[in-house]
């Protein structure tokens, strides 16, 4: 059934001077949160993971939510629900799915979560936004996805776009990790500007300081049996295990950025130890960790709040990156 159309003018909110944001893939609203603290006024949000869908509505009861499959959706769809013409939208927003291209996993080319990077190119082309973010993993200019990747920023010019992707470290940005992502940055060619990216913070936040009063709350999840001696006698901060029960396990120091918070859980924990602790970190450490305002509520059990939280973009690094856009790019457009 076809949504029902806003009642307020969106573009009169746009010409007010607040930049206005559709999501696509919206997750539990980590990029959304970044673009609200740089303001933005999001229409619309899409996001097909039901749990994620839920912890989005608890943060952003004002911002509409559609839970549906991206390939089903018609730009012609999402202007008539936001009041919009074609080319009025000031960003679209997108993270599609990245397991397929991350190092992390199994790297298949054919992997159909691939295609979902497609849905946001066809869509960009049919709704021509100002401006378009798309947030991916390393792994897609690594190895033999290279030639996907070329694919991409092929198909993205070809809509009219000037466009740039760069490869940037969350740490460099107001983020206790280290976290590199892809970011895409494309300018609709009739506006005559260059996509560009914020200058990187000076300096870094460790764990330790990020997680300066906090109150956990959640259970901590500790290992039993044989695990306690390899994770806690043996695991040292800022050491990995590469093989057996403990691969991939990290413990975190202090006095660095944390190590990059993946989705995965194993033998029932986190894959990220605390720096001097015999136990995964928490749900209120990761949110820290990931910038997540501690009054941030996520729906579910506690993989399902780890998921949401290893699958978001954290918020303080999409805040420079639309503050950046907002100053030196739309202002820039506004004032022509």
């Amino acid at each position: 059934m076809r949504p029902l159309r806003r009642k307020t003018s969106a573009r009169s909110a746009g010409m007010s001077g607040e930049p206005i944001l559709v999501s696509l893939f919206a997750d539990c609203g980590g990029s959304s949160l970044g673009y609200r603290w740089a303001g933005f006024r999001e229409l619309l949000a899409v996001e097909w993971d039901g749990n994620v869908v839920e912890t989005f509505r608890l943060n952003f009861p004002g911002v509409p939510v559609w839970k549906r499959d991206i390939r089903k959706i018609r730009g012609e769809e999402i202007l008539g629900f936001c009041s919009l013409r074609k080319g009025e939208l000031d960003l679209l927003d997108g993270s599609p799915p990245c397991q397929g291209y991350s190092t992390a996993g199994k790297r298949v080319v054919t992997d159909e979560r691939n295609d979902l990077f497609r849905e946001n190119i066809r869509l960009i082309g049919e709704l021509q936004p100002k401006i378009f973010v798309i947030e991916n993993v390393s792994g897609m200019i690594k190895g033999k996805m290279k030639g996907i990747f070329k694919e991409y920023m092929k198909s993205l010019k070809s809509l009219s776009y000037k466009v740039k992707c760069k490869l940037m470290n969350a740490k460099y940005y107001g983020v206790p990790q280290s976290r590199q992502r892809l970011i895409w940055i494309g300018v609709r060619n009739d506006l005559d500007m260059e996509p560009s990216y914020p200058e990187p913070y000076r300096n870094v936040i460790t764990v330790g300081h990020a997680w300066t009063g906090v109150v956990n709350k959640t259970f901590c999840r500790r290992p039993t049996g044989n695990l306690v001696n390899l994770y806690y006698e043996k695991l040292k901060p800022g050491i990995s295990y590469s093989s057996g029960p403990g691969f991939s396990t990290k413990r975190l120091s202090f006095y660095k950025p944390s190590n990059t918070l993946p989705k995965t859980i194993k033998n029932g924990l986190s894959l990220i130890m605390h720096p001097t602790e015999c136990r995964s970190i928490t749900i209120e450490e990761a949110k820290r960790l990931q910038t997540f305002p501690d009054d941030f509520m996520l729906f579910g059990e506690f993989e399902e709040q780890w998921a949401g939280i290893g699958n978001s973009v954290p918020p303080r690094m999409m805040e420079a990156i639309a503050g950046h856009i907002r100053d030196r790019i739309l202002s820039s457009v506004c004032n022509n």
